[in-house]
């Protein structure tokens, strides 16, 4: 069984459902209701891709050390990962939320469009990037490499 442990991916995967677990719970006691799109979606507090690409990079850093060229390619990877939340998707967020308005404001107009609102929490502030990073590190640091 042991040949099938795979601790990078694994670890990224825990993390990954961590930070998912985390928004959950978050939601239901803020809102008191459940939200399958808090559980699978993404954005939010802690960012979940954060958290995940940070636990890869802890466990390769562990397993081969921090001058490995595993190590350096997960560390582009979640560089580019958290740029890319902090960037390119929280701007389409931004985007979302504008043209949502719009359509809002057409609809109280009587121009009723047929289109259903676009998804508006798609990336990240700095602060939600920075608590996936923590919690991914520590998952990655604690994580088993061995059974």
């Amino acid at each position: 069984m042991e040949e099938y442990y795979n601790p990078p991916l694994i670890a990224a995967l825990v993390s990954w459902l961590i930070a998912q677990l985390i928004k959950t719970m978050y939601h239901i006691i803020r809102y008191r209701k459940i939200s399958w799109e808090r559980l699978l979606g993404s954005g939010g507090m802690p960012s979940s891709h954060s958290a995940a690409v940070c636990a890869l990079c802890a466990v390769v850093a562990r397993m081969g050390g921090v001058a490995s060229l595993w190590f350096s390619l997960a560390s582009m990877f979640a560089l580019v990962t958290m740029y890319d939340a902090l960037g390119v998707r929280r701007a389409a967020g931004r985007h979302a939320r504008e043209i949502n308005l719009l359509k809002r404001r057409f609809d109280a107009d009587g121009m009723k469009q047929s289109q259903k609102e676009l998804k508006e929490l798609l990336g990240h502030t700095p602060l939600e990037v920075l608590c996936g990073l923590i919690l991914g590190i520590g998952v990655g640091t604690m994580f088993p490499l061995q059974l």
